[in-house]
């Protein structure tokens, strides 16, 4: 059976079975993703209108990050899906959203992973111009929240927790590459951002 998109949810727990088809392959939560953040608020870690180089994104204060629970292990039925219906043009607010939720419910910045399959997000974009040795080390620091380009995930190392922006066009078969990828680097939770149709054609339903 197909995913069936919910209102947007985050599911906080790092443990407990996968949501199976029949129960709708989504992770519970009785809070809701909030709405797009205002065009005038920069998200953590987006390139501001100055030369100098941003804050990674949703940097915490090293007190902050010792105070958060530890990531679960991997579950031996695989990691559960959250699908947060969007269209592409809105995929990268969503995907911010769902981060800053995670963080916000105690997950650390180091075990989340984000991943674009259209254009890249704007950290990344800006990371990238200082040269890939210093933008796959702060991946490799594993400290923060690290975003990619789904076109090198094979680079990537999994994560407890991959949030995907599905904002690549309808017609670039993009998503039927990058997700079955993202879902193998996902230990825990996997979050999709995108459109419903889509997201069931590229996973299929014997995920």
């Amino acid at each position: 059976m197909p995913l069936i998109p919910e209102e947007p949810q985050i599911h906080e727990s790092a443990q407990g079975p996968r949501v199976t088809p029949a129960a709708g392959r989504t992770a519970q939560t009785p809070r809701p993703v909030p709405g797009p953040r205002p065009a005038a608020v920069p998200r953590p870690g987006r390139p501001g209108p100055g030369p100098a180089r941003p804050t990674p994104p949703a940097q915490r204060s090293h007190g902050s990050v010792a105070q958060t629970p530890p990531a679960g292990p991997p579950s031996p039925a695989g990691p559960q899906i959250q699908l947060i219906p969007s269209p592409a043009d809105g995929a990268l607010d969503a995907a911010g959203e769902a981060v800053d939720l995670l963080l916000d419910s105690g997950r650390a910045p180091g075990d989340i992973l984000v991943l674009t399959i259209g254009e890249p997000h704007p950290w990344a974009a800006h990371e990238l111009s200082f040269g890939e040795d210093a933008y796959w080390a702060q991946h490799d620091a594993r400290d923060d929240v690290f975003y990619a380009d789904a076109a090198t995930v094979a680079r990537a190392s999994s994560r407890p927790v991959v949030v995907v922006a599905a904002n690549a066009g309808e017609a670039d078969g993009a998503a039927t590459r990058a997700l079955p990828l993202a879902l193998a680097r996902a230990e825990v939770l996997l979050i999709v951002c995108g459109d419903p149709e889509r997201v069931n054609e590229a996973l299929g339903a014997g995920v």
